[in-house]
């Protein structure tokens, strides 16, 4: 029951911060973290925030970042470990025990929720800086922008509309052994 109250409390923080923001400061991004990477989420391709009591039912010959599929609210969902699919985090390695799940916006056409240790809150535009990063042509099309904090953080954007394209990230199944 705690999980669930805390997990409201985010939930009408997070609207909160929606509501008084002020005009052309609206938060851009959702922060969040994986294996202790500061990553940006873009709030308009964001769906739900979800956490979840119930372990993902697995799939059988999926990725080992593949968590398998749960119902949120009446739809299956693909969850993908995020910290293991961006290769943060070994496969089965700890993680916090609580499932938290960043859904992406319907959209999309992608009926998915990305795994996250931690949610850290909005962010907009006059709370984060650009860094400068890594040549684009050595990320993948998914990697967004490097912003720094008034607090000497790096935080590292994802563009989920391109994820969600992504070949990798849509091949949830592995090979199989003599398959060609």
């Amino acid at each position: 029951m705690a999980r669930k109250d805390a997990l409201k409390e985010l939930q009408a923080r997070l609207a909160r911060q929606l509501r008084q923001a002020p005009a052309g400061q609206a938060p851009a991004w959702l922060a969040v973290e994986c294996a202790g990477v500061r990553l940006l989420l873009p709030l308009q391709e964001a769906g739900e925030i979800v956490e979840h009591a119930h372990v993902p039912l697995p799939l059988p010959h999926a990725r080992p970042w593949f968590g398998g599929v749960l119902n949120l609210r009446g739809h299956l969902h693909g969850v993908v470990d995020l910290a293991v699919f961006l290769g943060l985090r070994a496969a089965g390695a700890p993680h916090p025990d609580t499932l938290r799940l960043v859904a992406l916006n319907p959209a999309l056409g992608l009926h998915c929720a990305l795994r996250v240790d931690r949610l850290a809150g909005l962010r907009n535009g006059s709370q984060l800086a650009p860094l400068p990063g890594a040549e684009a042509s050595a990320r993948p099309a998914f990697a967004g922008e490097l912003y720094g904090d008034g607090q000497g953080r790096t935080w590292q954007a994802l563009r989920l509309a391109a994820l969600a394209r992504d070949t990798h990230f849509l091949q949830v199944a592995q090979p199989l052994p003599g398959a060609a």
